[in-house]
């Protein structure tokens, strides 16, 4: 079963587009597909207890279809760090939790299976963890989401580099322009993807521009149509 930790050089670099582009591929190629999003802070409160967008966005590209608490175990209001979401709340996150709460969607027989991660790579899960650990206690190998704005090629190069570092393969990264005026030189922005090809050292699966569309699927599907599936 192909699965795959998704992570990004930052909070907003746009890890929820492109897991649910690949998940629609995959789709579109005749897979059965699974999105898990283990935690989740700035979540609505709602009829059927609190949902985050992102993990609904999952939800809607996964089929066999799950329930949403087997999407998303872990679901915060704040629109926080994880860590500082569940202190607020009253909680304690920790791997071993985390890597229970995974382990009965996880025994699903899917064709293409992504763990969203929470922002970036380091980003805390409490005082000793960060979601870099559940990466590594799953032995998953990581696809790296590039958000292409100002500032990307420092944080994409070291991103890469402490994925390595702990010891998990990379599959590929993906390049995700979230910054429209990053793209407007064309010299310059070709020049920007050429050092990022140059410096990750794993296949490009794909450079997402501005998609001229709205709504999730909607998006999803625009999303898929410049990606490709990690071999």
């Amino acid at each position: 079963m192909p699965c795959y930790f998704v992570t990004g050089t930052d909070t907003d670099a746009g890890k929820t587009l492109i897991c649910s582009g690949l998940l629609a591929l995959g789709r579109r190629q005749g897979l059965s597909t699974l999105g898990l999003k283990p935690v989740a802070s700035g979540c609505d409160d709602t009829q059927d207890g609190l949902r985050n967008i992102d993990a609904l966005t999952l939800q809607a590209q996964t089929r066999p279809e799950l329930p949403y608490e087997a999407i998303n175990p872990f679901a915060f209001a704040p629109p926080i760090a994880p860590h500082l979401a569940a202190r607020y709340a009253g909680r304690t996150l920790c791997v071993e939790d985390l890597e229970n709460a995974l382990s009965a969607p996880l025994a699903e027989q899917r064709d293409l299976v992504l763990i969203e991660g929470a922002g970036g790579w380091r980003v805390p899960l409490n005082d000793e963890e960060d979601i870099a650990t559940l990466a590594t206690r799953l032995s998953l190998p990581v696809i790296l989401v590039v958000g292409l704005k100002l500032g990307c090629l420092n944080h994409a190069v070291l991103s890469a580099e402490a994925i390595l570092g702990d010891g998990r393969p990379l599959a590929g990264w993906v390049g995700n322009v979230i910054d429209p005026g990053f793209a407007e030189d064309k010299r310059l922005y070709e020049d920007n993807i050429r050092h990022l090809e140059q410096r990750i050292s794993a296949p490009c699966l794909g450079i997402v521009p501005r998609l001229p569309v709205s709504g999730h699927q909607a998006l999803a599907d625009a999303a898929a149509n410049h990606l490709s599936l990690p071999s």
